[in-house]
């Protein structure tokens, strides 16, 4: 059985829960403090960072490695394109996920004003126009390395998303997913 060590406000760990919702993967939470890390979570990830996926012995964190091996693992339904250059678009999403989630953090947890995080989804809105996905014709892992933060980007970074439409039209695609569905869901929870 697999055991995913968790924090619900964690986009990180969301994309973990989403990749195990789209394979249809049992599995068991164990819910982390973020603010009061058990002792025992740094036996599990010397960092002390969710999300922590255990199967039997075999202890893995960093949701990218987990979504990989978990892709590798449980092949189907494929969350990578097969056709190689969607694919090389996937690697490449992951690569330059910084560039949206460092000024993400830094409105949220340095109070910065949110003008260059927009910038960034004003990128992700042109890049969206041109394809229904981040990585082409298809949902894929790219989708869900980002979703977790742009579903939190109002609520947590105040950023308006009404102006980006070809953004607005993608989340409305993915909301259609229930593994996408059930994480809206869980940030309802977290902002009451």
């Amino acid at each position: 059985m697999l055991t995913l060590y968790d924090a619900a406000r964690c986009p990180y760990c969301a994309r973990v829960r989403i990749l195990l919702a789209e394979k249809e993967l049992a599995y068991e939470t164990v819910e982390i403090d973020l603010e009061n890390r058990p002792v025992w979570l740094y036996e599990k990830n010397p960092v002390g960072k969710v999300p922590v996926l255990e199967e039997g012995g075999f202890v893995l964190p960093e949701s990218r490695v987990i979504m990989e091996y978990l892709e590798e693992r449980h092949p189907e339904p494929a969350l990578l394109p097969s056709e190689p250059a969607e694919r090389a678009l996937v690697r490449l999403c992951f690569e330059r996920f910084d560039d949206l989630s460092r000024p993400y953090y830094r409105v949220v947890f340095e109070g910065e004003t949110p003008e260059a995080l927009d910038t960034e989804l004003a990128k992700l809105d042109a890049a969206l126009a041109a394809s229904p996905y981040l990585a082409g014709s298809q949902f894929s892992q790219a989708d869900i390395a980002y979703v977790p933060w742009i579903i939190r980007a109002e609520g947590r970074a105040g950023v308006d998303l009404g102006r980006h439409e070809n953004l607005r039209g993608w989340l409305g695609r993915l909301a259609e997913r229930r593994s996408i569905a059930a994480e809206l869901e869980v940030v309802a929870a977290i902002a009451t």
